[in-house]
């Protein structure tokens, strides 16, 4: 008779443990549903979205315009000038402007015990990038024109970028119907804290490729309304003559003998000037020469024969 107590009790634990069983079986098999239910609809809205875009007409065209120009000029800065005001009249900006002279070579020529000739060969260069109102582009390239001497070369492209803003904008539309489920789902549908995680994780890589897409479309869109122009300037060679004072005078000079060489030199610089300005009037001398050979041969044929 005790045994049967026993009996009923185990049989009573047996029949409760499988009671829980069967109740976490149902919770489980709820999840995974709920889980391929959400994986079907995306599917099934990735599918629709395909669909949409093969019956999208092909969009208006979006050109983005450069110009990429190099060019001799008679003067760099005074062309630098009337170029910036061409921009501005035009709406347009400057977004580089880097006019700069290069030295090539210097030369220094003492001319006294005081001071020196100092002698430079540079050359004067720009280079500019222009944002411009796209309908203003060839009316400012046609203004540009007017400063050039010597065209080295000029290239202009125009690069359709309409689908490229359609993939963005239809990315953006996908993602945006993606993370609306995966919203829903998480708030009303989830059950463990895993699948919430992976969830939420899923939902922010969607918003940073959306937030991405709508990037890239403002920047084409941006490129679209202002077109760039590269320009490279630069003009001929020039050459610099200054005279430059020096510090040190004769009284500085520690002994005589060194006033003497500094007075030897100032004498040769100053033979070397006058033998180079006698140079220079060669011409004049030889007409001189030829103006009195003539005029001593005229007079001896006036002069009376003597018998």
């Amino acid at each position: 008779m005790k045994t049967i107590p026993k009996i009923g009790v185990a049989v009573l634990l047996i029949a409760l443990a499988y009671s829980c069983k069967q109740g976490e079986a149902p919770a489980e098999e709820t999840a995974t549903t709920e889980a391929a239910a959400v994986a079907s609809a995306d599917e099934s809205s990735e599918a629709k979205f395909v669909t949409n875009a093969s019956k999208t007409k092909v969009p208006e065209r979006k050109l983005i315009r450069t110009a990429d120009i190099k060019f001799k000029v008679k003067d760099v800065a005074q062309s630098t000038y009337a170029i910036e005001s061409t921009v501005n009249r035009y709406g347009g900006l400057i977004t580089n402007n880097n006019l700069q002279s290069h030295v090539l070579e210097t030369k220094q020529t003492k001319v006294s015990s005081d001071s020196l000739r100092k002698t430079s060969r540079y050359l004067v260069e720009n280079n500019l990038t222009l944002r411009i109102p796209n309908r203003s582009l060839d009316t400012v390239v046609k203004a540009i024109a007017k400063e050039i001497q010597y065209l080295d070369y000029r290239v202009i492209k125009a690069d359709d970028v309409a689908l490229q803003m359609l993939a963005n904008q239809l990315t953006q539309q996908r993602n945006a119907n993606h993370n609306n489920r995966l919203a829903n789902s998480i708030d009303h549908k989830g059950r463990k804290l895993s699948q919430i995680t992976d969830a939420e994780g899923n939902l922010l890589g969607k918003n940073e490729d959306s937030d991405q897409a709508a990037i890239q479309n403002l920047s084409l869109q941006d490129q679209v309304n202002f077109s760039t122009i590269t320009l490279a300037m630069y003009q001929n060679e020039s050459v610099r003559s200054e005279m430059v004072a020096i510090a040190s005078t004769g009284g500085d000079y520690g002994n005589f003998g060194l006033e003497i060489w500094d007075g030897l030199k100032n004498g040769w610089f100053i033979l070397e000037r006058l033998i180079a300005f006698v140079v220079q009037l060669w011409s004049v001398v030889l007409i001189a020469g030829i103006g009195i050979f003539f005029f001593r041969r005229y007079l001896n044929k006036k002069k009376p024969a003597i018998f």
